[in-house]
């Protein structure tokens, strides 16, 4: 009897493990069910956005200017990227392997022309992306004459052949002058000539384009204004820069600039050319002589010190140092300065 009961104790064990191995498995399937259905719910706003980014036009640009007014006019619409890294001096940088890479998935690339990016058009002809939307933002735009030689440079033709392929990667012989987005009037026009691009590529989002491009083109205006409002009544008008890049701003503006050399920013001037800067500064009485945060101001000091004059920074806006990313620094708020600048230098 004993043993007997003892069976049936065991087989009743036996029964239980079976019924909680099922209670067990159930139990787990169920988590397992719920858990998916939680992944698959907390993993949908990444879908979207993984779809949300996609829908997005990936834009590529040539340099600071071309990415903040395509960043301004684009909003949340676009992917934009500036192909010239932070600190960096576009006039002789050339893209990489990777930036081609990337124009190739691209679907707008935005660049100023007027020969600001020497490498443009072989790049454009090697492309494989048919498709791509490449805009040239100063197109509407009345351009400048470009600044050939200072006539003393005449004596040194011969010595200076052996540096025509460096001048061909410069602006120096340039038949028009590229900076052209030192004028904010300008800039409004290529600020327009991005947002039919953009509408091009993206018709669907054409009132949000048009809308930020009205935004701006305020902004901008306003810009102007400040400009005209705060240099007219000023009694000096001359200049003094480390290169020539400022002559759609002193155009419109009234002002004249000596460029201590010309449209490449990163030549250095022969001793005749020395000589003429100081001298007009003496004779004009100069009191700043402007450099550039990415070009080195050794020039502009040796001037400085020869003629008592003090060194200020005036940007042409090619390129932001990581200093003025960190403080969120852009096109407006950089040609603010520059006002600031020559208000100071011209009084």
């Amino acid at each position: 009897m004993h043993l007997k009961n003892h069976k049936k104790f065991k087989e009743g064990l036996l029964k239980m493990k079976k019924l909680w191995s099922k209670i067990l498995v159930g139990g787990l399937v169920l988590f397992l069910m719920a858990g998916c259905s939680q992944t698959q719910n907390s993993s949908s706003p990444n879908t979207n956005d993984k779809q949300t980014q996609s829908e997005k036009l990936s834009v590529y640009t040539s340099f600071y200017p071309m990415y903040d007014f395509a960043a301004k006019i684009g909003g949340d619409k676009i992917t934009p990227v500036n192909m010239v890294p932070a600190g960096m001096e576009p006039h002789d940088w050339e893209p990489s392997a990777a930036d081609i890479t990337g124009l190739e998935k691209a679907d707008v690339f935005v660049y100023n022309g007027a020969g600001m990016e020497h490498w443009v058009e072989d790049v454009l002809e090697s492309l494989q992306n048919k498709a791509l939307i490449a805009v040239e933002a100063s197109k509407d735009i009345t351009l400048r004459e470009g600044h050939h030689k200072h006539d003393h440079e005449d004596e040194h033709e011969d010595e200076g052949k052996e540096h025509e392929e460096e001048e061909e990667h410069g602006h120096e012989g340039a038949e028009y002058d590229p900076h052209t987005w030192l004028s904010p009037l300008n800039a409004k026009k290529q600020m327009e000539t991005i947002k039919d691009a953009f509408v091009q590529a993206d018709p669907d989002n054409k009132d949000y384009y048009e809308a930020n491009y009205v935004k701006y083109a305020a902004d901008l205006d306003g810009l102007d204004k400040e400009f005209k409002d705060t240099l007219a009544p000023l009694p000096k008008k001359d200049i003094i820069v480390s290169h020539e890049a400022f002559g759609y701003l002193c155009g419109a503006y009234g002002l004249n600039q000596i460029g201590i050399e010309g449209l490449a920013p990163d030549s250095e001037p022969d001793p005749a050319r020395m000589a003429e800067v100081i001298e007009f500064a003496k004779e004009h009485e100069v009191k700043v002589i402007f450099f550039e945060e990415l070009v080195s101001p050794k020039v502009a000091e040796t001037i400085a010190k020869a003629t008592g004059a003090k060194t200020a920074v005036l940007s042409p806006i090619e390129g932001l140092s990581d200093e003025q990313q960190a403080a969120g620094d852009d096109y407006l708020a950089v040609m603010r300065q520059n006002l600031e600048a020559l208000k100071a230098a011209l009084q």
